[in-house]
């Protein structure tokens, strides 16, 4: 068992210690190696889970996909085959079930059946197909439709996860998409942006104009072939 002391604890010690006439001295501050500018991993946890749970992260992603929304209506009408380019997780489902049941690690393999407790295996996850629309992208999804977007959709996500993706989306309310690419087996690359911006693309190479690129990852964006892009917010994780 391990012992845990936090502020309150401590004050209430001091104060019993002081009731008896043990801490009638308050110790000397502890010099100790400093962690300048680290941040101590139970705080970030905790931060994260604050910001989701306060409304704030979901009010930023509206923000962003609104902006993003705001872009397509205007550059739409002003080219030829104007195409939307959308990351799927962060992006266009939210995985947070899985994110809280294991405390932001990724753990790949293994069931997933014991939500909301962890563990829970990521692949386990994807193939239940239950991460819900974040509803600020299905809203600029629309809006583009309507215009005569195209809609394509670039994961990292493996192959083998396509059925189970393509249903999830059509859950969440995505509809009539133009194009879902998921990473193929055995081709691994540096970076996901050495991977995303070769499929940029090849979708420009189709005849297409990226007029907007959204994800929540910088490596969803880097690379070019797209004529703007709109950096969701995710403290939850990082994909170089």
């Amino acid at each position: 068992m391990r012992l845990r002391f936090g502020r309150r604890s401590i004050a209430a010690a001091c104060l019993a210690g002081l009731l008896g006439g043990c801490c009638g001295v308050m110790p000397a501050p502890v010099d100790g190696a400093a962690s300048k500018g680290l941040v101590n991993v139970g705080d970030a946890r905790a931060a994260a889970t604050h910001y989701h749970d306060s409304g704030a992260y979901d009010r930023d992603l509206v923000r962003v996909a609104d902006a993003a929304r705001r872009w397509v209506e205007k550059r739409a009408g002003q080219v030829s085959h104007p195409a939307l380019v959308l990351d799927v997780d962060e992006t266009s489902l939210s995985n947070w079930p899985v994110m809280k049941a294991d405390d932001f690690a990724y753990i790949r393999s293994g069931a997933c059946d014991s939500l909301p407790a962890g563990p829970c295996g990521y692949l386990a996850w994807e193939n239940r197909a239950e991460a819900v629309v974040l509803p600020g992208t299905l809203t600029l999804v629309r809006a583009a439709q309507s215009r005569g977007v195209a809609i394509f959709f670039v994961t990292g996500r493996g192959e083998a996860e396509r059925a189970a993706t393509a249903a999830n989306l059509t859950h969440a309310g995505y509809r009539d998409w133009t194009g879902l690419y998921l990473r193929a087996p055995g081709r691994p690359t540096p970076s996901a942006a050495d991977y995303k911006a070769p499929i940029r693309a090849v979708i420009e190479a189709r005849g297409y104009t990226i007029i907007a690129n959204m994800g929540d990852q910088p490596s969803d964006l880097a690379g070019g072939h797209a004529e703007r892009t709109f950096l969701l917010p995710n403290p939850f994780y990082r994909i170089n």
